[in-house]
């Protein structure tokens, strides 16, 4: 089952994007199209994003994510291909129709907030429910609950410009928790936020998230933040999905040097899990004294218990089950040169 999942998907803006559909679909580059006086934004673009997942879109600028997301709800028609949202085809939908699914559907959190400056915090976290004709009691009720999911309890009647940038944010986020739609559009939602703040509104997706099992496309241009978020990431170029996989695999197994250059800084130990790294165990239960982590740990809090015991720490998982072992020197490898990173019974990684 699948909450949305495109086909053959192209966006070509210009007068002869047909001509350069054409030459594309015959393996024409992206260069041959645009002599053709056209910009080709998404190119042959097919995945599937599972319910309840966070799927991150990462990209640099221009490699057509936010084109991307466009298309996933409408707001631009395809060129070519179909985007399929609980199996109706979003382009072959009529205006009525289309506006249905993005009022109950779909809700959108854009980069710059998008507020009605003239409406109080509570108006607009309730705007979409307005929209759809909710009543006035039940929509406030429902933004007074999303506003306090997001901490701005007590902030009802302040308006936008009362706000920091994080607030407002905040704002957007409720706004679109209280229109209740099973699925999340974020289009680079927190790349306007200063650094610390940025941060808070992660922890707080992910808090939210595990509350509420949204199906969120998460748009990002750094890195960092798609490794941190994403259960899956697709990363682009020029056009194109390079690859689409968990943050393990893609350190692990880049598809192409681009991939291989882009992750290189990362720090892996943030990202990678103890299951990644773990080589056989040699016995059927952790030793005495022996340290032990669950096998979803993260390696920067599995590298303080490997410098406390001359044994290795051991990897459990379900009901203490154990699935292997993490020696010091293969941690230290594995944080520092991710092709001398070895697989340990157990520890495949999901391509998804």
């Amino acid at each position: 089952m699948t909450a949305i999942r495109t086909e053959g998907l192209y966006k070509i803006f210009g007068r002869r994007a047909d001509e350069a559909l054409r030459k594309l679909s015959d393996g024409a580059s992206r260069e041959d199209a645009v002599a053709l006086g056209t910009t080709p934004a998404v190119i042959d673009v097919t995945f599937e994003v599972k319910p309840g997942e966070i799927f991150v879109v990462m990209g640099l600028s221009g490699s057509g994510k936010s084109t991307l997301i466009r298309m996933l709800n409408g707001l631009l028609t395809p060129t070519a291909g179909h985007v399929y949202v609980g199996g109706e085809d979003v382009a072959a939908l009529e205006a009525g129709a289309l506006r249905a699914l993005r009022r109950d559907q779909m809700s959108m959190v854009f980069q710059h907030f998008a507020l009605l400056p003239h409406r109080t915090v509570l108006e607009n976290a309730a705007y979409p429910l307005k929209v759809r004709g909710v009543p006035t009691t039940e929509r406030a009720e429902k933004a007074k609950a999303a506003l306090e999911m997001v901490g701005l309890a007590g902030w009802d009647d302040r308006l936008p410009q009362q706000l920091s940038g994080g607030m407002k944010q905040r704002v957007g986020l409720a706004r679109a928790l209280a229109a209740e739609t099973d699925i999340m559009l974020m289009d680079e939602a927190f790349s306007a936020l200063d650094p610390l703040i940025r941060r808070e509104m992660q922890d707080q997706l992910l808090e939210l998230q595990h509350r509420l099992n949204k199906t969120i496309v998460f748009i990002t241009h750094d890195l960092n933040e798609a490794m941190r978020l994403g259960d899956r990431i697709a990363m682009m170029r020029a056009g194109r999905v390079v690859q689409v996989g968990t943050a393990e695999t893609i350190l692990r197994e880049p598809a192409n040097d681009y991939v291989a250059q882009f992750v290189q800084d990362v720090d892996r130990a943030r990202v990678l899990t103890a299951s990644a790294v773990m080589e056989p165990a040699e016995a059927a239960s952790p030793g005495n004294g022996q340290p032990t982590v669950p096998a979803d740990a993260l390696l920067i809090d599995v590298l303080p218990l490997s410098g406390q015991s001359t044994l290795p720490v051991s990897v459990l998982g379900d009901g203490g089950r154990q699935l292997g072992v993490i020696h010091r020197e293969t941690l230290l490898r594995a944080m520092s040169a991710p092709a001398e990173i070895r697989q340990g019974e157990g520890g495949e990684v999901s391509h998804g």
